[in-house]
């Protein structure tokens, strides 16, 4: 039985950052994906990595974004990335969460950086003073940046699980990435990937018995 609820952050209760992605990517003349792809190259050990877990600073991203860019043909300052992290945010799922965080424990699981401002990298006083509100609504929340390890990391999970003190088949998890969700379930988490707004309602409504829309 579903005992808590775990959410990722940018993608399910924002707007994806790989929306703010191809529309530079459009804007600069480079290919579709080509910041993903950039970020899927050696995805353990690149600088996106890197920065998730905090072992490089935002001057060193930089400089390693740049250069893992530029040998995949198009060159590509890592500040440049950084200022397109930050979605904006999704009301009807953020009324979602203020509904179920009053009957489930629900916990925030996300893999960030060091740059912006809090957990949901805002990039402005008036984002950050809502991304901060909805913050609140968590009782707890796990990023990447300050604890060393990131999703889809395994050990990240064991970890989220003992600190919500609760095992993997009482938890419904939501992700916008099929890569990240793919060790929860292999846990026995219940996963829901949010490729939309009303579709992540929908599925929320299906696996708790409610209506969300």
């Amino acid at each position: 039985m579903i005992s808590a609820v775990l959410w990722d952050f940018g993608g399910v209760l924002t707007t994806s950052p790989f929306e703010n992605f191809l529309r530079y990517e459009e804007k600069n003349g480079l290919p579709k994906n080509f910041l993903r792809s950039v970020n899927a190259t050696n995805p353990d050990q690149n600088a996106w990595a890197l920065f998730e877990r905090s072992e490089i600073d935002a001057n060193e991203f930089n400089d390693r974004f740049l250069a893992e860019s530029t040998a995949l043909g198009h060159p590509v300052p890592g500040e440049d990335v950084i200022k397109l992290l930050s979605g904006d945010l999704r009301p009807k799922m953020v009324s979602a969460l203020k509904r179920i965080s009053q009957d489930y424990q629900c916990v925030c699981l996300t893999n960030n950086v060091s740059a912006g401002k809090g957990p949901g990298m805002s990039r402005s006083e008036e984002q950050q003073r809502a991304v901060k509100e909805v913050m609140s609504l968590f009782e707890q929340v796990i990023e990447s940046s300050k604890i060393g390890m990131r999703k889809p990391d395994p050990r990240i999970y064991t970890y989220t699980c003992e600190q919500m003190k609760v095992q993997p088949q009482e938890i419904l998890y939501l992700d916008d990435l099929g890569i990240n969700l793919k060790p929860a379930a292999a846990m026995g988490m219940t996963t829901v990937k949010v490729v939309s707004e009303d579709q992540a309602l929908d599925d929320l409504g299906r696996h708790l018995n409610q209506d969300f829309k």
